[in-house]
């Protein structure tokens, strides 16, 4: 009986194919849609409980979504014989093309979906910026 394992086989196979074409396979891929007051940010996060999202927003412009997920499968009956314990962490950033404003942003998660709704920061039209006096 051998000792090797397909599936790290496998996984490191693709790990290798990804590094070739410049893809992050451990990557959490994401959707960024302007909705013209806010951007709204979907990710796939699958098998993940809410607890397990860390959602940051760093300097107004850039999203950082990381999980971590640790799960342990036990048998009650007898000696183990296997026991497999799994830990997964994934981790993106993401920069936004105009600020946000951190105290309208909202975060569900719902069927392995992570959805992040951030408010763009509302300039008035009577703001013509600031006067910086020249001495």
């Amino acid at each position: 009986m051998s000792d090797r394992d397909p599936f790290s086989e496998i996984e490191r196979a693709f790990d290798m194919l990804g590094e070739q074409f410049g893809v992050d396979m451990g990557a959490v891929p994401v959707d960024v849609v302007d909705e013209g007051d806010a951007f709204v940010v979907h990710a796939d996060l699958p098998g993940y409980d809410s607890e397990d999202i860390d959602v940051q927003l760093v300097e107004e412009r850039e999203l950082t979504i990381s999980a971590t997920s640790s799960q342990e499968q036990e048998s009650s009956d007898g000696q183990y014989v296997q026991r497999e314990r799994r830990q997964q962490s994934l981790s993106r950033s993401v920069r936004l093309p105009e600020a946000v404003d951190d105290e309208g942003t909202t975060a569900s998660y719902d069927d392995g979906v992570l959805t992040v709704r951030l408010a763009k920061v509302v300039h008035s039209e009577d703001d013509d910026g600031t006067d910086i006096p020249v001495n």
